[in-house]
């Protein structure tokens, strides 16, 4: 198994049967960093520090300003329905299991 900290499946890791849901997770993955222009995960001595699967679904949950979370260079110029989507579905694609959270595929 080689792979970067952040960015591994779940079962990878854990060492369960590995699942046509390591492609959708790393789909989520490729989703947030397309969303920010950046890393997922910004490591600070061995410890995270900022992870951004993490503060979108914050965002989501709290209602806050999407924009503010996209790459600086689109300069707040983002259809915020098509962003909400994309954001949704990233974090629904890292989800052990998406049915559980309040912003699934009906929402």
């Amino acid at each position: 198994m080689r792979g970067t900290r952040g960015y591994l499946a779940p079962e990878w890791i854990s060492g369960e049967a590995v699942t046509p849901k390591v492609d959708v997770f790393s789909y989520g993955k490729l989703l947030f960093e397309i969303l920010s222009s950046g890393r997922n995960i910004n490591m600070l001595d061995d410890e995270i520090c900022n992870y951004f699967p993490a503060r979108v679904a914050i965002a989501i949950n709290k209602g806050e300003d999407l924009l503010t979370l996209v790459d600086d260079k689109l300069e707040g110029n983002a259809n915020m329905e098509e962003l909400t989507r994309a954001c949704k579905v990233a974090c629904c694609c890292i989800q052990d299991n998406p049915r559980e959270t309040n912003y699934g595929p009906g929402n």
